[in-house]
C-alpha cells in the first residue's frame, strides 16, 4: 500500500508478539546453561505464523529467577504496528513461563496484569477468561512447542506422545513436560501481561464489549496492515455478537461518539445495543442483517448523513470527499423549492449552516427528507430490516428523524 509515494510498513499483532515472548521465555526456562538468576538481552526468536511463514522478533528483555525453589522465566517484545495508527503500538507484551505444580493435561495460558478479562457473553472467549483470542492462543502454543522440541540436547524423548524429561543440576526434582499429538504442552503455565495495559485499554472500545482490566491479545494473521479496516470491522462484529448474546433485537449504529451520545440522551437503549460503525456503513448494515436484528437505528451528523442519503456505502473522506455541487443538486431535488444555492460551498457544514440561517422556514422539512433518503438507502442494504434514522446537530442534539 502506498500513500503520497511512500510505502506504508506493515507490523505485527499483539498475539504474534505474545507468541514470540512466550517462546523466548520457554527457551530460557529450558536452558540448563542459563538456569541462573540473571538476564539476557538483545536476542531474537523466530515463530511460525498462521499462513506458514516465519518471522523473527527481537526480545526486549528476558530474565530467569528462582523463587521458592521454582524456576520462572520472563521475556518481552515491544509491539511494532508498522505505519498503522494502532493504540497498542509500542506496548510491551510480556510472557512469564513456569513449570506448573498442578497436574495439567494441556499447556495453560493465563492473563496477567494489563490483559483484559471477558465479562459479557457473545465473544469468541468465554466469560471469566482472559481476553486472549483463539488465533493468538494457537500461535502461543505452537511457538512454545517449538521451544520444547528444540530442547533435545537436554531432554530425552520417549513414547508416541513425545515426553520430555528435564534434568537440572540445580534441582533434585525432575520436571516433566509432555508434548501431545495435538500440539499442546503439559506442565507449562504461560502468563501474558501488558505493561500499562489498563491505561492503553481506555483508548479502545473494550469496556463496551465487556472486556475489563486491560487490552485484548488479538490477531487472525499475526500481521497488522497499515490503515487497515480489519480491526474496526472486527470490533463492529464483536459488538453485535455481545448485543445478540445479551438478548437484544435492536441495534444502534452511530457514525461517532457525538452521535451516539445524542441518541443515548434521546432514547437511552442498553449500552450493549450501541455499535460505533464509524465510516463502515455498508459493512455494519450487512453485519446487522447477518446477526438477525429486528430493527436498526442509524444516527450521524450532517456530513455523514448527507453522504448516506446520497447512497455512499463507505463514508470516510479517503474514499472520496463529498461533491458539494452534487450535494446541493441532491438537496434541491428533494423538493423544497429552488432555494437559490447560487453560491459555492467549501464544506458540508457550510451547507448545514446555510439551511439553518437562510432556509429556516424549510429546514426541518429538508432535514427530515434527508433522513428519509438515508433510511431508504440503508433499508435497501439491510433488505427487510426497518431502519430508523436520526440526524444529529454539530451541537450534539437529535434535530430530525425519519419517523
Amino acid at each position: 500500500m502506498a500513500s503520497k509515494n511512500k510505502k506504508l510498513r506493515s507490523g505485527y499483532t499483539t498475539g504474534a508478539c505474545a507468541a514470540a515472548a512466550a517462546k523466548a521465555a520457554t527457551m530460557l526456562l529450558l536452558s540448563v546453561e542459563e538456569r541462573k538468576r540473571g538476564r539476557a538481552e538483545g536476542k531474537e526468536v523466530e515463530i511460525p505464523f498462521p499462513d506458514g511463514s516465519r518471522v523473527k522478533f527481537k526480545i526486549q528483555d528476558s530474565r530467569i529467577k528462582i523463587q521458592d525453589e521454582h524456576l520462572t522465566a520472563t521475556a518481552s517484545v515491544i509491539k511494532d504496528a508498522g505505519d498503522d495508527p494502532d493504540v497498542t503500538n509500542g506496548a510491551e507484551i510480556v510472557a512469564t513461563v513456569k513449570v506448573s505444580s498442578e497436574k495439567l493435561e494441556v499447556l495453560t495460558i493465563k492473563g496477567g496484569k494489563g490483559v483484559g478479562v471477558i465479562t459479557k457473553p457473545g465473544l469468541s472467549i468465554p466469560v471469566g477468561e482472559p481476553a486472549i483470542n483463539p488465533v493468538p492462543r494457537k500461535m502461543i502454543r505452537e511457538a512454545v512447542l517449538e521451544a520444547v522440541q528444540g530442547f533435545s540436547p537436554q531432554a530425552s524423548r520417549r513414547g508416541d506422545k513425545g515426553s520430555f524429561i528435564l534434568r537440572s543440576s540445580s534441582f533434585a526434582a525432575l520436571r516433566r513436560m509432555d508434548a501431545t499429538e495435538n500440539g499442546r504442552v503439559q506442565g507449562l503455565e504461560i502468563t501474558i501481561s501488558v505493561v500499562n495495559g489498563e491505561e492503553i485499554a481506555k483508548k479502545t472500545l473494550n469496556s463496551r464489549l465487556g472486556i475489563t482490566g486491560g487490552i485484548s491479545i488479538l490477531g487472525t494473521t499475526g500481521i497488522v496492515k497499515p490503515v487497515s479496516s480489519e480491526a474496526w470491522t472486527a470490533t463492529i462484529a464483536s459488538s453485535m455478537d455481545v448485543a445478540k448474546a445479551m438478548g437484544y433485537d435492536k441495534i444502534v449504529l452511530s457514525a461517532g461518539r457525538t452521535s451516539e451520545k445524542a441518541h443515548i440522551k434521546k432514547i437511552n437503549f442498553p449500552e450493549e445495543s450501541y455499535v460505533m460503525m464509524g465510516d463502515y456503513l455498508e459493512f455494519s448494515l450487512l453485519e446487522a442483517k447477518k446477526h438477525g436484528f429486528k430493527k436498526i437505528y442509524l444516527c450521524a451528523q450532517w456530513a455523514k448523513m448527507l453522504k448516506i442519503a446520497m447512497a455512499t456505502p463507505q463514508t470516510h473522506v479517503r474514499h472520496g470527499a463529498i461533491d458539494l455541487k452534487k450535494a446541493a443538486g441532491f438537496l434541491k431535488g428533494l423538493g423544497i423549492g429552488d432555494w437559490g444555492l447560487a453560491q459555492e460551498f467549501n464544506t458540508a457544514m457550510e451547507i448545514f449552516n446555510f439551511i439553518n440561517s437562510e432556509l429556516i422556514t424549510h429546514n426541518s422539512k429538508l432535514f427530515k427528507k434527508v433522513c428519509l433518503a438515508a433510511k431508504k438507502y440503508a433499508e435497501g442494504i439491510a433488505e427487510g430490516i426497518p431502519v430508523a434514522v436520526h440526524l444529529v446537530s454539530y451541537g450534539g442534539e437529535v434535530i430530525a428523524g425519519s419517523e
